[in-house]
């Protein structure tokens, strides 16, 4: 039976021939999100702001002014309401309760959810949940904090298993990978809660095992083919390791897109920013954090009998990659 292979063993593709364009385009789509992400900013879910939030599906799409207006009248404070999935389900924002205990909140939910169903006939409560102003001023922090110690981690592990070099490149790719997830979010305004958190963090940790892979394979053929050019090198390690790369971003993809459309709305926020991790990712692993380490002058340092410490059957000179 004939293996299934999506990437064939012989690629030789010049990967580093196109990382100038990479880069240019890493640098734009970088500044567009961070654009988005100041210009409309975060739909941030009531983890990081606090509050009240009620799910109510309706028979029909209903009149949103309608809808916040009859909320509204209840004196349960300003409500803020958002379509969730689809336009017939709608999240409903609204304040911490004056004396914010546990009864205050089930009476607010109790008006609200009395009062929709008699405007609306066919309203349907589904869930709601609270949390107070100092809990989601820490969960803000933590989860910030979480993020960037993840990254400095990530970067001095990278520097002490390989080069400097190595750490630099790691870091800007997750910052990139960061970046575009933020962007995403601020384009499309899905909820950002704890469950994005979570997201963002198994993003860095596919990326950097990603780039750990790549990285591990450049600095053992900067050992072994000690003649050959750094570029070289860089597409040599890449297209040895493309067919991992590619296999194992499309198995995680399927499962993803399966959550994706089959797995409800409540998920999907959380499944969206897994498969752009994953896309975006993959792609900084190949063209950014790899081609990166050329820009920082990363070498290949011939010893002093011109020999290599491990060897394969392959003289220096016998192993040429592509050229540019």
């Amino acid at each position: 039976m004939k293996l299934l292979k999506l990437v064939p063993d012989d690629t030789n593709f010049d990967f580093v021939r196109l990382r100038g364009l990479a880069f240019g385009l890493t640098l734009l789509l970088s500044v567009l999100a961070v654009g988005l992400t100041v210009y409309k900013g975060l739909n941030f879910g009531v983890d990081f702001e606090g509050g009240l939030m009620i799910e109510e599906r309706f028979a029909a799409s209903p009149d949103l002014d309608r809808v916040r207006a009859v909320v509204d009248a209840q004196g349960v404070g300003e409500a803020s309401l958002q379509q969730f999935g689809d336009p017939r389900t709608i999240t409903i924002r609204l304040p911490v309760q004056q004396g914010g205990d546990e009864g205050a909140t089930n009476a607010a939910v109790r008006k609200v959810e009395a009062a929709l169903s008699q405007q609306f006939p066919g309203a349907e409560f589904r869930r709601y949940s609270t949390v107070s102003g100092k809990v989601s001023g820490e969960l803000i922090r933590n989860g910030v904090l979480a993020v960037v110690l993840a990254i400095i981690g990530i970067g001095l592990f990278a520097i002490f298993r390989f080069e400097w070099q190595f750490g630099v490149s790691t870091i800007v790719a997750i910052v990139h990978d960061l970046l575009m997830t933020l962007g995403f979010f601020a384009l499309t305004q899905f909820e950002f809660d704890l469950n994005i958190v979570a997201a963002v963090l198994t993003i860095i940790g596919y990326s950097i095992n990603d780039k750990i892979v790549i990285d591990d394979r450049i600095r053992e053929n900067m050992r072994r083919y000690r003649k050959m050019e750094m570029r070289e090198i860089v597409n040599l390690s890449v297209n040895e390791t493309l067919p991992r790369t590619v296999m194992t971003s499309v198995t995680i993809l399927l499962a993803l897109l399966a959550m994706l459309f089959l797995g409800g709305h409540v998920l999907r926020g959380f499944t969206a920013a897994m498969v752009l991790g994953i896309v975006v990712g993959t792609y900084s692993s190949i063209y950014v954090s790899s081609s990166l380490l050329i820009s920082l002058g990363l070498r290949a340092e011939p010893e002093a009998d011109d020999k290599p410490r491990r060897g394969g059957g392959i003289g220096d000179a016998e192993r040429v990659g592509p050229r540019t």
